[in-house]
């Protein structure tokens, strides 16, 4: 303790006075002041410097690419001359082709001078010749006319024989077949059986006639005789009696099948009209509520029968006359056209239901009562619906989210998004 109180003692001495220390220690402060000022202006001048040496540095790049673009033009621009030179040289050659073209001018008329005196003596004997040869054209023309006539007539005539000839070919054919019909034997064995010799004269036609007739109503008389008639007659009586049959159990299935479609007729009225009632009774509540008042109806029209009438909708909106479907708007059609799903659905509901952008037509306060509808349809019915929309009113509503979304650039990821869950976490929160 007493070698650190000496220690002390001596630190005290040499520290000298506490007003002398004081005195430095602000010589010290303004010496540090004066310093620090002369470093901020050091600093300001190295940042102009710095500034003026980048400026200089951009301006010596500037020049260098100026210097680079003259250079390209001085190149183009002697290119060009010298392109000149050459077109100088070419134009200043054919001018002085063109003065020496005069002279030759002179000499070439001469020449084509004679040619066309030439051509003239050519084109005036050819004309001579072709007019020769014309004129006897015309007279092998005239002699080539009248042996055409001549060979018209001769075909008129030809043809006529070969019509006669075919006229007389069909007769004999006829002939033929009369005979063959008639004997039962061949045309050319008509001789053989006659009994008739080449060189013999012919018997008399009068004769031969009434000897025919007389033959052929013997023939006629006696008639055919048909052993296997009686088999014959039983195979057709068990034809007839399998027909008969056949018929009979025809007329019985055609019966029942008329009764059948009858009473598949009739259900189907009752059922149709049975549904008919409940589906417009429902379409008429559903048109009410998504557009806030109004009235709608289903009609049959084009037929008094369920099954073959055809179906209209009648629509009035509020503060509209009563019209047709097509004549309403976008927005109106659509929603009407969701009115008859829903009607048709909730007539025969199913668990799960996909709607596909029926929103997309809709404002937001038609897209809030279609929401609206939903959660009526879906307390009613007990159905999950999966609605396909990019509407956010709709978005916000639904239960659950499901989306695409690309974090990367061609890499799709599925997202999904709890809203009930969400929405419990945040009035926890």
């Amino acid at each position: 303790a007493e070698a650190v109180r000496e220690e002390a003692a001596i630190i005290l001495e040499e520290a000298g006075e506490e007003d002398d220390l004081v005195e430095r220690l602000e010589e010290e402060h303004e010496r540090l002041a004066s310093l620090r000022e002369r470093a901020d202006q050091a600093r300001l001048k190295l940042g102009t410097f710095e500034s003026a040496a980048r400026m200089r540095a951009s301006r010596l790049d500037q020049l260098a690419r100026d210097r680079a673009a003259w250079q390209r033009r001085f190149d183009s621009a002697a290119a060009q001359l010298a392109t000149l030179d050459q077109r100088t040289a070419a134009v200043q050659a054919q001018l002085d082709e063109l003065d020496a073209a005069p002279e030759g001018f002179a000499d070439r008329r001469a020449q084509l001078e004679d040619q066309i005196e030439d051509a003239s003596l050519d084109h005036q004997e050819a004309s001579d010749r072709f007019n020769a040869a014309q004129t006897a054209w015309r007279e092998h023309e005239k002699s080539l006319r009248s042996t055409a006539d001549a060979l018209a007539e001769v075909r008129i005539d030809l043809t006529r024989i070969e019509e006669r000839l075919k006229g007389t070919m069909a007769q004999r054919q006829q002939i033929e077949r009369q005979v063959e019909e008639s004997l039962g034997i061949p045309a050319s064995r008509t001789l053989e059986v006659s009994g008739i010799r080449p060189e013999e004269a012919l018997p008399p036609e009068t004769a031969t006639e009434q000897k025919l007739e007389r033959l052929k109503s013997e023939r006629e008389r006696l008639g055919g005789v048909n052993l296997s008639a009686e088999k014959e007659a039983e195979e057709v009586q068990e034809k007839l009696d399998t027909m008969v049959a056949d018929r009979d159990d025809l007329i019985e299935a055609i019966a029942k099948l008329r009764g059948g479609i009858a009473a598949l007729n009739r259900e189907g009225r009752a059922r149709l009209s049975e549904a008919f009632g409940k589906v417009n009774a429902y379409f008429q509540e559903l048109f009410t509520t998504l557009f806030g008042g109004g009235t709608a109806e289903l009609t049959f029209v084009e037929s008094d029968d369920p099954l073959e009438a055809g179906l209209e909708i009648i629509a009035r909106p509020p503060g509209k006359k009563p019209q047709t479907m097509t004549l309403l708007s976008g927005g109106e059609q659509a929603l009407t056209a969701m009115s008859l799903i829903f009607a048709v659905f909730l007539t025969n509901p199913a668990p799960i239901c996909v709607l596909d952008e029926v929103d997309a037509p809709l404002d937001d306060a038609n897209v809030e009562r279609f929401c609206n509808l939903l959660d009526s349809m879906r307390q009613r019915t007990n159905t999950r619906f999966m609605v396909i929309t990019h509407n956010p009113i709709t978005m916000s509503r639904v239960d659950r989210l499901f989306g695409v979304t690309m974090a990367e650039r061609g890499v799709s990821q599925l997202v999904s998004v709890d809203l009930q869950t969400a929405e419990s976490f945040r009035e926890v929160v």
